[in-house]
């Protein structure tokens, strides 16, 4: 009998997973209470004690926090690398070297990785590697086809689609499945089948909205890049990016979520007065839903291989699905606040 007891999962929880598996072109998909919880499960089913694993300087502060915490209490080493690095990760690579953690783009700060130069170095040295998706989906990004071992996403963000759910998925290739569903059912860290449901419905129409969301996100980058109050846009499909041909060789698109750097003389209470009064854009640390989302954000505190130094203030911007005169004209007001404002010129900050 497969579902003997609550653990084992449900038909519906199954349901996901298989088309989870199919979408992905994995060998099977476990699925968890939230992406952080999709990220535990693939890197318990890769080290064990004694391991050193490597995760790059960019990846979303809360993977972090676990490596530095959970993993480091069960004897596993972490270093961080630069997301640029690409095949010379070989010279970082140790005996007791099990996993590799990538995230392209990076979280917030949205460095492209080279995964295939990565991937190569990895599989040359028997060492699994594990990827989070959440940004490109595999609608835009074929883990599994560019030898990722392990795929991971938040299914909160566009999977779900409005912002109702919490949920994980880690998908494997044939060779990383059994591993993965070792550790599943021995965690039993399963979702609920609400949360599945809506899961499966967000599914019928993530093709639509990711793309509208690329559409209405490269229109707001391409007009944020003229506007004075910005220094650069930080959006991997713009050509002007550091990593725009690793993007445009390997993703066949991109999403709503980007970054802005915005001029030197604008500080933390310039950026306060701008976003304090914004209509559309609400403060949010999670994205992918309807609303348009922006917060304020500075990698410089916990960045360890590399430095992040730059000129100016940091914003991420999530572009939703409002009406889109209403989002342009709440930037162009907000904008026009950060302009007239004369703040003490400090950094802005995000916890």
């Amino acid at each position: 009998m497969e579902f003997s007891y609550g653990t084992a999962g449900t038909p519906t929880i199954r349901n996901l997973e298989d088309a989870w598996s199919k979408l992905s072109g994995a060998a099977g998909t476990v699925l968890s209470p939230s992406g952080l919880g999709a990220t535990a499960l693939a890197l318990f089913a890769t080290t064990k004690s004694g391991d050193d694993i490597l995760v790059t300087d960019s990846v979303y502060r809360p993977t972090r926090n676990f490596c530095s915490g959970m993993l480091s209490r069960y004897g596993v080493k972490t270093r961080y690398y630069s997301p640029g690095i690409g095949s010379r990760i070989e010279d970082l690579i140790k005996p007791e070297t099990s996993t590799i953690f990538l995230e392209s783009p990076g979280s917030q700060s949205f460095e492209i990785q080279d995964v295939p130069a990565i991937v190569k170095v990895a599989r040359d040295r028997g060492i699994k590697t594990i990827i989070d998706n959440t940004w490109a989906t595999p609608l835009f990004f074929r883990a599994h086809e560019h030898g990722v071992d392990i795929s991971v996403e938040a299914g909160t963000k566009y999977l779900g689609g409005h912002s109702d759910i919490l949920l994980g998925l880690a998908s494997a290739n044939e060779a990383t499945w059994p591993a993965l569903r070792a550790t599943y059912d021995a965690m039993a860290m399963l979702p609920g089948a609400d949360d599945c449901i809506l899961a499966l419905r967000g599914l019928r129409t993530m093709h639509l909205r990711v793309k509208e969301a690329e559409a209405r996100g490269l229109a707001v980058a391409r007009w944020l890049r003229s506007r004075p109050e910005v220094s650069r846009v930080l959006h991997p499909a713009l050509p002007d990016f550091p990593g725009h041909e690793i993007w445009k060789r390997d993703f066949s698109g991109s999403t709503g979520l980007f970054s802005v750097i915005l001029q030197p003389q604008y500080g933390a209470q310039d950026v306060a007065r701008m976003l304090d009064q914004m209509r559309i854009f609400g403060l949010g640390f999670s994205w992918g839903g309807f609303e348009s989302l922006v917060i304020p954000f500075n990698c410089k505190d916990y960045r360890t291989a590399t430095q992040w130094e730059p000129e100016g203030a940091g914003l991420r911007f999530q572009i939703g699905l409002e009406d889109m005169e209403d989002i342009m004209a709440d930037l162009a007001d907000g904008l026009g606040r950060l302009a007239r404002s004369s703040a003490p010129k400090d950094v802005a900050t995000c916890a």
